[in-house]
């Protein structure tokens, strides 16, 4: 497969919904019901660190990091959204997003990097692992969707190559 990954665009925003949408299905992505409207999506995720893959002309899928807190000393911690289309699942699309996510996320001086999973989506536990990210708590109970409570896994990485603030542990 020719799998690239360059910027998102605002054209981009009904191929990137239509995904999201497809990962809020699932009912393992995230406590979202419905995909925002593009202004609303648009204000809450950094503009320089925003992804699609895709292979010929056709988005597979996203990545895009959102401020965790407005405060300047959080300015290079940021959240991780990845998604892929339910047609594209299984097939690495996901890492690669997340690695170039990455490799953007420091060449934009992101030093933390933190990801809150459900536990059942186990593929995407494996790939942030995989990826670098380790498990720092389990919050459980955290939120409702579809009257039922869910725990989520936070997961985080520490660049090595940016700030180096804290040291790396097992």
């Amino acid at each position: 497969m020719d799998l690239q990954i360059q910027p998102l665009l605002t054209e981009d925003w009904p191929e990137v919904r239509r995904i999201y949408l497809e990962g809020i299905a699932t009912g393992q992505a995230t406590f979202e019901t419905e995909a925002p409207r593009w202004e609303v999506w648009d204000a809450g995720h950094l503009r320089n660190c925003r992804l699609i893959a895709h292979s010929q002309q056709q988005i597979l899928g996203w990545a895009a990091l959102s401020p965790v807190s407005r405060r300047q000393v959080y300015a290079g911690v940021a959240e991780v959204s990845i998604y892929v289309a339910e047609t594209a699942r299984g097939r690495g699309i996901g890492k690669s997003l997340l690695e170039a996510l990455i490799e953007h996320s420091e060449r934009c001086g992101i030093w933390t990097l933190q990801a809150g999973i459900f536990p059942e989506n186990v593929a995407s536990v494996a790939m942030h692992r995989a990826c670098g990210f380790r498990e720092v708590g389990r919050r459980e109970r955290l939120g409702k969707l579809h009257d039922v409570w869910r725990d989520v896994v936070l997961l985080e990485r520490r660049s090595p190559r940016i700030g180096n603030l804290i040291p790396e542990r097992d």
